[in-house]
């Protein structure tokens, strides 16, 4: 445990010793104050019978900003570490694939959290500046980075196995932003097919990230998505896993 949490230490301080962790922030907290820009047109024009966190995931921003975050955060995880030579010093130390994979997932889960920090203070602003006085609730508040988190462990996830993949962090950054967005686009397959039978359309309505969200920030926490995205992660990290241990024999 001891060399885990030291590995995790060693990454994440890569991100607040580096500009590139700077700029992601950067980049996110501009997108937030997009949306915090449109959330304030909103309020302004009319009352939204709807509650802050849902008018927030109505802006196109919020799914940018996971889209885009992910594979920028994991690009260097594991690629940088073969482009510079570190990486085979890193595999001949008395440490196990398993917490190489657990520290550096660890790692870019703890950033991505703190990147999405920020928002908590628009949206406390926008409360504090509104008659809407049952907007921002708690438990509201609790579900929406919930699910925040649980999106961003499958998307982290699979920039993970992008990085794994290649030496590139331009080709894993590719990877991710490409498997993650093929994973967004079979949220409007339900849509685009409507002769499919009922069950055809709920296996894939089980499958749509942004149905699963849009409950999220209306405090609706059903068990159905939990396990789905925690599955989904854990699959992804496996494939990262098999990848590294592959790389070690060859």
């Amino acid at each position: 445990m001891h060399v885990y949490w030291t590995m995790v230490r060693r990454e994440l301080g890569g991100y607040f010793n580096s500009v590139l962790g700077y700029v992601i922030i950067a980049s996110a907290l501009f997108l937030m104050g997009l949306s915090f820009v449109v959330m304030l047109g909103n309020l302004r024009s009319e009352p939204m019978p709807v509650t802050l966190t849902e008018l927030f995931f109505m802006t196109p921003f919020f799914w940018m900003i996971v889209l885009l975050a992910a594979p920028v955060i994991t690009m260097r995880l594991f690629a940088m570490e073969r482009f510079s030579g570190t990486y085979e010093t890193l595999m001949t130390t008395p440490v196990r694939d398993v917490q190489v994979v657990a520290a550096k997932f660890t790692a870019a889960m703890l950033f991505y959290v703190v990147m999405w920090l920020p928002l908590l203070a628009c949206l406390f602003i926008i409360h504090h500046y509104t008659d809407q006085q049952g907007a921002l609730d708690a438990g509201v508040l609790g579900s929406t980075f919930l699910g925040i988190i649980l999106i961003g462990a499958v998307y982290i996830a699979m920039g993970c196995l992008g990085s794994a993949l290649t030496k590139s962090v331009t080709v894993a950054a590719m990877i991710g932003l490409g498997l993650g967005t093929a994973l967004f686009m079979v949220s409007f397959l339900t849509d685009q097919f409507q002769t499919l039978s009922l069950w055809q359309r709920e296996l894939l309505a089980g499958f749509s990230l942004v149905d699963q969200m849009h409950d999220f920030t209306r405090g609706v926490v059903d068990t159905r998505p939990v396990v789905f995205h925690l599955s989904l992660t854990f699959l992804f990290l496996f494939f990262t896993l098999r990848a590294i241990e592959s790389r070690r024999w060859k």
